[in-house]
């Protein structure tokens, strides 16, 4: 479903060039949990956003459903990325200025330009999956962590993406509400949602189908 061949990416810091990706090569099956972990600075990070098509690489090639992420045109890659990604990231990214409902419903809106009732419905329905029934109409600065959490994964689901990249998910979060995070994730993984995490913890790391490490660039052997 996904694949990565041969990505490198370099940093340019000041004069001297910063390799963070060496060659890395990857494949994500559909269904596949898949766990990236690694020191902070090991590329975990860069590497999601990479096979995201957020940061193109300095080379090589990410294939989504065979076709050439970085060969497209921005517009056909975002639309692409729209659809069939899905993103949650450590510190959540809402929009202040949105309730919780509205920052679930943005991908939505961009993806259909319209059918703003049909979006509202769906994203209210994950949200309440999500525990969230009451807190629809708060904006971000009214609700907890875990919530705005909820919130970012209630987004990042609600165009019913084929993968999930999920870049350290509970790193805020006590462990409580970790623990609950994962078990919405792993949930939606036996449901057939692809899904990677970038993660230093371990125990969480063993939950996956399949851990990767990296290191110095690459992937250990």
């Amino acid at each position: 479903m996904l694949r990565a061949e041969g990505i490198h990416k370099i940093y340019r810091d000041g004069k001297k060039d910063l390799r963070v990706l060496k060659g890395i090569d990857l494949e994500i099956k559909k269904g596949e949990s898949v766990a990236l972990v690694g020191p902070s600075g090991a590329g975990k990070s860069t590497l999601l956003h990479i096979i995201g098509g957020i940061d193109r690489p300095t080379s090589g090639n990410v294939f989504l459903h065979d076709k050439d992420f970085y060969t497209l045109p921005d517009r056909t890659r975002a639309r692409l990325r729209n659809q069939k990604i899905g993103f949650v990231f450590q510190f959540y990214h809402l929009m202040p200025e949105f309730s919780a409902l509205e920052n679930a419903m943005m991908p939505a809106l961009i993806k259909t330009q319209g059918s703003r009732l049909r979006t509202q419905g769906r994203a209210g329905t994950l949200l309440r999956q999500f525990g969230l029934g009451e807190r629809l109409h708060h904006k971000p600065s009214e609700l907890s962590g875990g919530e705005q959490q909820r919130v970012a994964i209630g987004r990042a689901l609600i165009n019913n993406p084929d993968i999930l990249l999920c870049d350290e998910p509970t790193g805020n979060l006590d462990s409580d509400m970790g623990e609950e995070i994962l078990r919405i994730l792993f949930e939606l993984n036996k449901k057939g949602t692809a899904i990677v995490v970038a993660t230093h913890d371990r125990e969480l790391a063993k939950r996956a189908d399949k851990i990767l490490e990296i290191k110095d660039g690459n992937f250990t052997l």
